[in-house]
C-alpha cells in the first residue's frame, strides 16, 4: 500500500503581486523523511517555505497536507494541520524567558499537563537548555537560540518541521551540532523539510533533495545521488566537477 505524502506542491506558480516567483514548483514530502531544497540567494526557496504556509498564495497548482488541497487556507490553520517552522535567524521572543518561549510554542494546545511532559522530554534532547529556563531569550548564545527556537516549534506536536536555513549565523562546530540535533528530531518521527545554502550539510542527512534556480527545480534526486552529480559538484559542494 502506497501512503499519501505528508506534504505535496503540485505545478505550483507563486507571485509577489504581478511578479512570478516560482515556476511549477512540484515538492514531496513523506512522513518520517527528512528533505532538503537548496539553492542560492534569490532562488526561491523562503518563498517556497512562505507558499507551505499559506503566506504567499498560490495562483496555480496545488498545495496539499496529507492529501488534502489547503489553497487559501490561513497561516493558521495550516499551521494547526500539523506544520511547524523554524524561522531563518531563530526569530525567539528576546524579552520573554525561555520556559515563556517553550510555552508559546505550544499555545494552540489545550493538553497542559501532556505539555509540562513533553517539555521535560525536550530538555532531555536539548540539555544546554535546562539551566537557562528563566534567563531571557536576549541573554542565549546563537547556537541555544537555535535550539530554543526547535523546541518552541516541536512543542506544537509537529508531524512536519520546516526549517528556514538552519546554519545562518553560527560558527562551524554549531552547524555540526545544529544537524546533529536535527536528525535526531527526524528519527523521532518528525518529517523535516530543510531550507538550506549548506549543500554539502544538508544532503550529508537528507533522504532526498530539491534543487531550485530562479524560482524552478532543476534537479531531484536522492542525497546520495546529488552529492555525485556533477552539476551539482560545480554549482553548490565545491568540486571542481
Amino acid at each position: 500500500m502506497i501512503s499519501t505524502p505528508i506534504l505535496e506542491l503540485v505545478d505550483v506558480d507563486t507571485y509577489y503581486g504581478n511578479i512570478q516567483v516560482l515556476y511549477g514548483i512540484n515538492i514531496e514530502i513523506n512522513g518520517g523523511e527528512l528533505v532538503c531544497l537548496l539553492g542560492g540567494n534569490a532562488s526561491g526557496k523562503s518563498t517556497t517555505l512562505k507558499t507551505v504556509l499559506g503566506v504567499c498564495k498560490i495562483r496555480k497548482g496545488a498545495l496539499k497536507f496529507n492529501g488534502e488541497r489547503i489553497n487559501g487556507e490561513s497561516t493558521k490553520n495550516i499551521i494547526s494541520r500539523g506544520v511547524a517552522i523554524v524561522p531563518e535567524n531563530r526569530r525567539i521572543f528576546p524579552r520573554m524567558t525561555v520556559l515563556e518561549n517553550m510555552e508559546m510554542g505550544a499555545y494552540l494546545r489545550t493538553d497542559r499537563e501532556e505539555v509540562k511532559r513533553d517539555i521535560e522530554r525536550m530538555l532531555t534532547l536539548f540539555p544546554a537548555l535546562k539551566d537557562r529556563l528563566l534567563s531571557l531569550g536576549i541573554t542565549l548564545s546563537g547556537g541555544e537560540q537555535q535550539m530554543l527556537a526547535m523546541v518552541r516549534a516541536l512543542l506544537s506536536n509537529p508531524s512536519l518541521l520546516l526549517m528556514d536555513e538552519p546554519s545562518m549565523g553560527l560558527a562551524p562546530i554549531l552547524v555540526d551540532q545544529q544537524f546533529e540535533l536535527i536528525q535526531q528530531v527526524n528519527r523521532r518521527g518528525t518529517a523535516v523539510f530543510v531550507v538550506e545554502q549548506n549543500a554539502n550539510m544538508a544532503l550529508s542527512i537528507a533522504d532526498r533533495g530539491y534543487v531550485l534556480q530562479t524560482g524552478a527545480i532543476v534537479l531531484a534526486d536522492t542525497a546520495q545521488n546529488l552529492l555525485n552529480n556533477e552539476m551539482m559538484k560545480r554549482a553548490y559542494l565545491g568540486g571542481e566537477g
